[in-house]
């Protein structure tokens, strides 16, 4: 049974960078798609948890020195900006 999870990705400068999560992820057994968006600074990928988890996929994402993370929920973005205030 396929998941699909989308997540944030910080320290992406590049088209290469994106390119190079890609390259590296689709790769890896248990994913059958992803993408990622440098603007957005996120990617969607779509695998079978029985192979492989998202945290498994963060840690893959993170080897080749980015940093991968759960997208904030409407409730934690507006928490975060009302505690900056």
């Amino acid at each position: 049974m396929t998941q699909e999870e989308t997540f944030k990705i910080t320290g992406m400068t590049c088209a290469a960078c994106s390119a190079r999560i890609e390259r590296v992820l689709q790769r890896e057994a248990g994913i059958d798609q992803i993408n990622v968006n440098l603007v957005m600074e996120n990617g969607t990928v779509k695998y079978d948890p029985s192979q492989i988890s998202i945290e498994e996929i963060y840690e893959r994402v993170a080897k080749i020195g980015y940093e991968a993370f759960p997208m904030e929920t409407k409730d934690e973005t507006a928490k975060r900006k009302s505690d900056e205030l």
